[in-house]
Parts: structure tokens; C-alpha cells; sequence
């Protein structure tokens, strides 16, 4: 075992240093963990090194679980995923043809996305801390859609910011109560939850890697690393509307 142990270091030594993001591995088998070990650096502001502990920022991974929590709420009768989402946010316009909780699951609603749509009001893509009360009040905003509801599918993180606040009017719980209570803690996923408030100073930050040909990645907002000429330039990724950001 000792021997498999070094061959799996062996394909992360490049990332298990001081000056690059990494990531952390657990083997189990039979229910048993056979090996666990951090690689890299979780957070370059604050020297943080990535163990076998480090909770992480999983991004859209992160919409299975929304999805879930919304057809619960389905199989309860609490919701129907034919529902007009008007229902349960009454301040979205009415674009003429309905827009259904089961379009947002699916990403075929047509709402404009989020990102496209802060950016271009003057958000920092990067930089500002963005609540799923600022993506509501973006989205209510939008006079139109891209295409009707249900003839296309375009990837919506809109949508998915969308449900946390159906999930929270239908249920009077927020997403991260409602998926604390009936998805990790019956799941003994005790250290998973949606975040709620601002929070910039995660352990496990995430990163892009550009390659800088003048060794200097400047950004207003971005980490900024030296490194050697054509050496590659870790920066921090932008951060997601709390409601879907999952850790």
C-alpha cells in the first residue's frame, strides 16, 4: 500500500507546493478511509494549506442540490414544478408567456443570466460580494426574455438563484436551513451547507490560472502572484451569490 500511497503523491507533486492552489483526495473503500492528504495551498492571502479537513467552495456542483430541495418541496405538494414562478415571486414581470419553476431546473426559462446582467449594470465580476437580494432585484428588472420559456436551453445561474428564494417562500426556511435539515444532516454531511452572509476570507479559495507574459497580473480586484517570465499566474476566482454557493 505504502508503494500505490507514493505513486498518488507522485501525480500531485507539481501542485503540493507553497506557490500553487491544489486540491485534497481521500481513498475509502468498504466504507473504510485508506488514505486522505492535502495538496497545495487553500488560501494564498492567508498562507493557508490544503489538508484533508479544508472545507471547499464547490460552485455549481452546488445546483443538484438546489434542484433537490425544490423537488422535495414538489413531492410534498408544497410546490408543483408547473407552477407560474410569479407565485412565488410576485415582484418578477409578467413577460406574457408563463415561466415555470420546471424551466428554471432546466435552464430553458430564457431569463437573461446574472452575471452578463451585473456586470453591465457596473458590478465587479470579481470583486463585489453578491447576495441573492441583489440578483432579485436584477432579475426583476428584466423587461424581456432571450426566447420563449421551453423552446431553448440556455445555462442560467439566474434560474438557479431563483429557486433558493422559491425553496425559502414555499418552505419559511432559507436554502441553507431547509437543506440542513432535510438533505446533509439525514445525509451525515455535517460539514456541507450553503453560505448565507458575505463571507470573503474562505478557507479554500478558489483560482484561475492565467499565464502572465510579463510576469505581473494585475487586477483591481485580484490576487496578484510574481512569478518568472511565461511561469503561470494564480488569481482568485470570482465569488457566486450566496444563496447557491456551496461549501
Amino acid at each position: 500500500m505504502d508503494d500505490l500511497f507514493k505513486q498518488i503523491d507522485a501525480i500531485f507533486a507539481a501542485h503540493n507546493t507553497t506557490h500553487t492552489p491544489g486540491c485534497s483526495l481521500a481513498i475509502r473503500k468498504d466504507g473504510k478511509i485508506l488514505y486522505e492528504r492535502g495538496y497545495g495551498m487553500a488560501n494564498f492571502d492567508y498562507n493557508v494549506p490544503i489538508n484533508p479537513d479544508s472545507i471547499f467552495h464547490v460552485a455549481s456542483v452546488s445546483k443538484q442540490f438546489a434542484a433537490f430541495a425544490i423537488h422535495l418541496l414538489a413531492s410534498e405538494g408544497k410546490i408543483s414544478l408547473d407552477d407560474d414562478i410569479r407565485k412565488y415571486l410576485p415582484e418578477m414581470p409578467d413577460y406574457g408567456d408563463i415561466v415555470t419553476v420546471r424551466h428554471l431546473v432546466h435552464h430553458t426559462s430564457g431569463l437573461r443570466d446574472q452575471w452578463d446582467v451585473l456586470m453591465l449594470a457596473g458590478w465587479e465580476y470579481e470583486g463585489d460580494v453578491i447576495s441573492n437580494r441583489h440578483v432579485l432585484n436584477v432579475a426583476q428588472r428584466q423587461k424581456g426574455l432571450n426566447f420563449k420559456p421551453g423552446d431553448e436551453y440556455l445555462y442560467s445561474n439566474a434560474g438557479y438563484t431563483l429557486m433558493a428564494w422559491i425553496v425559502e417562500r414555499a418552505s419559511g426556511q432559507t436554502l441553507r436551513q431547509f437543506t440542513n435539515e432535510r438533505l446533509f444532516q439525514p445525509l451525515g454531511m455535517t460539514r456541507t451547507h450553503f453560505h448565507e452572509r458575505p463571507q470573503r476570507n474562505r478557507p479554500a479559495a478558489g483560482y484561475r490560472l492565467r499565464h502572465a507574459k510579463r510576469g505581473w497580473l494585475s487586477h483591481q480586484h485580484s490576487l496578484i502572484r510574481y512569478r518568472r517570465r511565461d511561469q503561470p499566474v494564480y488569481h482568485r476566482a470570482r465569488p457566486d451569490p450566496l444563496g447557491r454557493e456551496l461549501c
